[in-house]
């Protein structure tokens, strides 16, 4: 088989490490949809014909790839499609999610995020965009600063001031816009109001024209979330005086969204059902008395 023509240039097979380039080599392979042999692949990639049977060796005994019956061809493993088969599983969750934050669209006309705390930076996991002309787009694997996000004064409410302190200490607080608070006794007192009314605001604070109302997802154990959802939209629209009339839609969301994780991890807790009886090759063999 051929996986790439003449007129075309190499697959690459790069990496910063060994592991991310035999990734990269799956990548190759899971990608041609049939079996390919060691030629084809030499030809694809450019790369020389040992260092290419070494990874093929390598992967093929981690149970990634298998060989075809004629020793010749390599095919995905058992193992790598059961981790395809685990991931289609699970993006039922990433699915449900996506559907809450699609009806709070809806019904509020703003554009909603799924947000999550990375060391001192907050990060995008899902985003739903109005149909607006209007908007600030901003796709999920967004990061933006926790000091001056309305999600990142909900998690920093959620902390201890000792711990607000200690992270905050490496993470200067930038001036994004003229609104943006860079004070620490001025930033508290903003967390103390976040934790007496249980939402937060970004007051054109990130971004010059945005507005951004987040409440916390609330974890079903009763244990710190690391889950906000939010409302963004432009300050023309809905002005920093007009955010607090989303809460009760983001309470709803939250409060769906929080069911959604309380049933993931109430399936990951339950004992997994029992299988087949095994076969009378599957048993051990017993120990021989002496």
């Amino acid at each position: 088989m051929q996986l790439v023509n003449a007129s075309r240039p190499a697959l690459e097979i790069d990496g910063d490490t060994p592991t991310l380039r035999l990734v990269a080599l799956l990548e190759v392979i899971a990608a041609s949809g049939q079996p390919v042999s060691l030629p084809a692949l030499t030809s694809a990639t450019g790369l020389p014909k040992p260092t290419l049977h070494r990874m093929l060796q390598q992967l093929e005994g981690a149970g990634l790839l298998r060989r075809e019956s004629d020793g010749r061809h390599y095919a995905t493993g058992a193992r790598l499609r059961r981790l395809a088969e685990n991931l289609l599983l699970h993006d039922s969750l990433h699915g449900a999610r996506h559907a809450v934050l699609r009806a709070l669209v809806d019904e509020v006309g703003e554009s909603c995020n799924l947000t999550a705390l990375s060391g001192s930076e907050v990060v995008y996991l899902d985003r739903v965009e109005t149909a607006a002309p209007l908007r600030f787009y901003l796709q999920p694997g967004s990061r933006v600063p926790v000091h001056c996000s309305a999600s990142g004064k909900i998690f920093l409410a959620q902390m201890t001031r000792e711990q607000r302190r200690r992270l905050l200490a490496h993470a200067p607080l930038e001036r994004c816009t003229p609104g943006t608070i860079t004070d620490l006794d001025r930033l508290e007192r903003e967390i103390k109001r976040v934790q007496r009314e249980h939402l937060a605001i970004d007051d054109e604070e990130f971004l010059p024209g945005l507005v951004c109302v987040a409440v916390l997802v609330p974890h079903g154990s009763g244990a710190p979330s690391n889950l906000c959802v939010a409302v963004q939209a432009p300050a023309l629209r809905v002005p920093a005086a007009k955010a607090k009339s989303l809460l009760p839609a983001l309470q709803r969301a939250a409060a769906a969204l929080g069911a959604i994780d309380a049933d993931a991890a109430a399936a990951r807790a339950a004992p997994p059902a029992s299988g087949p009886a095994p076969t009378r090759g599957d048993r051990p063999a017993r120990a021989q008395r002496a």
